[in-house]
């Protein structure tokens, strides 16, 4: 139907009106598209848009865990720092660890390699947050076996990877940026170990927010109805709750 009126409209109308009403639709002619800002190989900014407000990939891991503050409770453990336990935990929060692989971090209170972190205790959180840290480690399975192991059995894993992202220059500079997930992949990494029943995806992102993302624009610079707008076939971010089932104790 579409087709039929397009090319009605391209018969009845003079060449000159129809490119200039072209233009508004979705599926401008080949050759018509005006990139305007976004015409240039080179991204608007290359700092995830921290530079120009908030980064869109932060948008979508913030909505993740404002959904599920209920689990971030007794003793939690954040990867890199502990800004999310802070600002999403509860009053219910008995403790605050941080996870980083260097002694050099004054925030660390756990220093630990996850692909091997035999001195962390086995059931000893009730919730560990870990955003945006499985693509910089190749071995990612030896993590979520570790992560499975070190959360008491009805504990919560949050967990986000990137999807359409943009290299990480100082990650791969320095120890590698290796992965970018989809939500087929991220299941059956998480599944494998925590369980189908127990483990649930949630996608983030759509074809506007993933050109914004990689050109380096923020959040401030799109509506949250853009924002919020998912499309299964770009998937900016990816989220996933797992919990270690009360059998595994």
């Amino acid at each position: 139907m579409r087709n039929q009126l397009t090319g009605l409209l391209k018969r009845g109308l003079p060449y000159s009106m129809y490119r200039k009403l072209a233009r508004f639709t979705r599926n401008p002619p080949v050759g018509r598209v005006d990139f305007g800002d976004l015409g240039s190989t080179e991204p608007i900014s290359r700092d995830w848009g921290f530079d120009r407000g908030t980064a869109i990939d932060r948008y979508y891991i913030e909505q993740f865990l404002s959904r599920n503050t209920a689990d971030i409770k007794g003793r939690v453990l954040e990867v890199g720092d502990n800004t999310y336990t802070k600002r999403y935990g509860s009053d219910q929060i008995i403790s605050s660890d941080v996870l980083h692989v260097s002694a050099d971090d004054p925030r660390a209170t756990i220093v630990a390699d996850l692909t091997a972190a035999d001195h962390i205790p086995s059931d000893s959180f009730d919730c560990i947050i870990c955003t945006q840290t499985l693509h910089f480690i190749y071995d990612v399975e030896a993590v979520i076996q570790t992560l499975f192991r070190i959360l008491r059995p009805g504990g919560v894993l949050l967990v986000t990877a990137p999807g359409i992202s943009q290299i990480s220059r100082y990650d791969m500079d320095h120890w590698g940026d290796y992965w970018r997930f989809t939500s087929a992949s991220i299941r059956r990494l998480l599944a494998d170990v925590f369980t189908e029943q127990c483990t649930n995806v949630i996608v983030y992102g759509n074809i506007l927010s993933a050109v914004a993302f990689l050109h380096g624009l923020a959040v401030e610079e799109l509506t949250r109805e853009q924002l919020d707008s998912a499309d299964p076939d770009y998937e900016v971010l990816l989220a996933v709750r797992a919990v270690k089932p009360e059998s595994a104790g």
